[in-house]
């Protein structure tokens, strides 16, 4: 079932290290930092949805919104599970992309962003399917005739 997102809300924010989530990606993340498990609590308790980001410079312990790319990913949380040494391992799957236009710290207990949507409208003229299929047979030809 595909979820409608609310833009004009604020998402928690999981800043992620060495790592890009796009939509329609499930991916497994293990979270450690105080601020990020907090953020994962809050949305369990509310809707389930965070925002993505990855840092600039993962040696940040704490990052600012400089330090984060202004792009990121809404994503549903599918699982969660605490580990015995404190860290939170989490399934996540990217529903869509979204620019991050402010960064608010609630209480010093975790991050909060304001997003907005990126629309990409996508043009499809009598040409693209040919593309689109000539590119599928490229492909193929590529996998099975190397």
């Amino acid at each position: 079932m595909k979820r409608t997102l609310d833009f004009n809300k604020k998402y928690p924010l999981l800043p992620l290290r060495d790592v890009v989530v796009f939509p329609h990606m499930v991916i497994p993340l293990f979270v450690g930092r105080e601020k990020s498990i907090n953020a994962l609590d809050i949305s369990m308790k509310t809707d389930r949805l965070i925002m993505l980001a990855t840092q600039s410079d993962a040696q940040i312990a704490v990052p600012k919104k400089d330090d984060l790319y202004e792009v990121g990913t809404i994503a549903e949380i599918l699982q969660l599970l605490k580990l015995p040494d404190g860290t939170i391992k989490v399934l996540v799957e990217g529903l869509s992309r979204a620019f991050i236009t402010e960064l608010d710290s609630k209480n010093n207990d975790f991050y909060e962003v304001a997003v907005k949507n990126i629309e990409r409208p996508v043009e499809i003229d009598e040409e693209t399917p040919i593309l689109k299929r000539n590119i599928l047979d490229n492909f193929e030809k590529y996998l099975f005739f190397k």
